[in-house]
């Protein structure tokens, strides 16, 4: 997957910028989206659990304390490293689906290598499956990893691709997913509508990184919001409630005015000082 130029990893987040030359200045969309708190205890515990149980060097550790704290060790950065492995995974397989669209428009691409990239890690099952997609729903894309930004509200974001299927325009976020014990793609997070939404309310789009040049956003006039959760089994796309987007929206903006109350909150210097004790003399005068 191309990396934005225009992003940058920062104390506050992911943040963009106007050009190469610029200092980065809004938050990305998902660093927005972030600031939604996440009930991730029970799952942290599980993975840590987990691991521990299906560790090849338990049985080795018994009667050996520095041995149990090593395998405890490994067990607690088993989420961690989960984590890192799915978000490597998911890298892949976004290259792979940029890189179909790159060919199909007939610009320079690295398919090949991006399928082997793939195969090399035994997840070419993602690539078949995203090929079936895309075939059966006749994807035409029109600009794929396509930064937006917004002024207004003050955001920026990558948008996977912009399409054209039977005839409308398309918003598309990809997902990489796993499979389920009945060999089904695992649901979307209903957050997903806000990245999309967020997408689809942008105000203009990158032209030119280094120069900074944007133009009118395009493809925010009632385009169709798809996410497409990409297994090994399967792609199911679903497309956003065009009900609900609005209050998806307006959390949206809600979470991008957190995102700046902790923003001035970590600029604004330490929370908290430490004190002395009164001196001595004075204690005593007192």
């Amino acid at each position: 997957m191309t990396a934005p130029l225009l992003a940058h990893a920062t104390e506050y987040g992911r943040m963009y910028a106007r050009s190469t030359s610029e200092q980065f200045s809004v938050p990305s969309i998902t660093t927005v989206i972030s600031q939604q708190p996440h009930g991730l205890d029970g799952w942290f515990g599980y993975m840590g659990a987990s691991s521990l149980a299906n560790d090849p060097l338990l049985a080795d550790c018994l009667g050996s304390p520095a041995k149990i704290r090593q395998a405890v060790s490994r067990a607690a950065k088993a989420a961690e490293t989960y984590r890192d492995d799915a978000a490597k995974r998911g890298d892949r397989v976004h290259n792979y689906c940029e890189q179909v669209a790159l060919r199909a428009l007939g610009r320079p691409h690295t398919m090949k290598e991006a399928r082997e990239a793939l195969a090399v890690n035994g997840e070419e099952a993602f690539a078949v499956r995203f090929d079936e997609w895309w075939e059966l729903f006749r994807v035409e894309p029109i600009a794929p990893e396509i930064t937006v930004w917004n002024n207004a509200v003050g955001y920026a974001g990558t948008l996977d691709l912009v399409a054209r299927i039977n005839g409308r325009v398309c918003l598309i976020d990809y997902k990489t997913k796993g499979t389920t014990r009945d060999g089904l793609v695992k649901p979307l997070d209903d957050k997903v509508v806000m990245q999309l939404v967020a997408g689809m309310k942008a105000e203009e789009s990158l032209v030119d990184p280094e120069a900074g040049t944007w133009e009118p956003w395009k493809y925010g006039e009632d385009p169709v919001l798809l996410a497409v959760a990409i297994g090994e089994t399967e792609v199911r796309p679903v497309r956003a409630n065009p009900d609900v987007l609005k209050h998806h929206w307006w959390k949206f903006c809600a979470l991008r005015r957190v995102w700046e109350l902790n923003a001035d909150t970590i600029s604004a210097g330490a929370a908290l000082l430490p004190i002395a004790p009164p001196p001595l003399a004075q204690a005593r005068t007192a």
